[in-house]
């Protein structure tokens, strides 16, 4: 099957300092996935210090309606802490391939912005057309900025 890329950008207000959120956004821990309320499991290995690998285990995964769907997703993670700014790289999984940018901006002494690209790889189950790859893009938008609305829940609680 060949495989198709899906690129899509967002932006989101965090509720606290860039470095407060640099720092709780790349301290990966087993409890991530389930604080905002997904059913995973991971795994977490820091093999440098600006290198991580995750494993994410989906009970039900939420990318999939299929029922009964379940997913591991392997993830490598760089560090730029110099530059505000984190890359995910999925190294297996349905989403192999798939790359995440993720840049932090500072918003005066109390709030940052974090904008986010995707490129997402994916197989292309039928036919491509300018349509269906736009209207995934869009729901992969959609998806990915609601889970960084709950993370943005999640940093305010941690951090306020």
């Amino acid at each position: 099957m060949p495989l198709q890329r899906l690129t899509y950008s967002f932006s989101t207000r965090l509720p606290v300092s860039r470095a407060r959120a640099y720092r709780w956004a790349t301290d990966y821990r087993p409890t991530d996935l389930s604080r905002v309320g997904l059913k995973a499991k991971r795994k977490v290995r820091h093999l440098a210090e600006d290198l991580i690998l995750l494993t994410d285990s989906f009970e039900v995964d939420p990318f999939n309606s299929r029922r009964g769907a379940r997913t591991v997703k392997v993830k490598l993670v760089h560090l730029y802490p110099g530059q505000w700014s984190w890359t995910s790289t999925h190294v297996s999984g349905p989403a192999r391939y798939s790359q995440f940018l993720y840049e932090l901006v500072r918003r005066g002494s109390a709030a940052s912005t974090l904008h986010f690209t995707g490129s997402q790889v994916e197989q292309a189950t039928r036919p491509l057309t300018r349509s269906s790859i736009d209207r995934r893009a869009r729901q992969l938008k959609r998806e990915d900025s609601e889970l960084w609305a709950r993370f943005s829940i999640e940093i305010a609680k941690d951090l306020a």
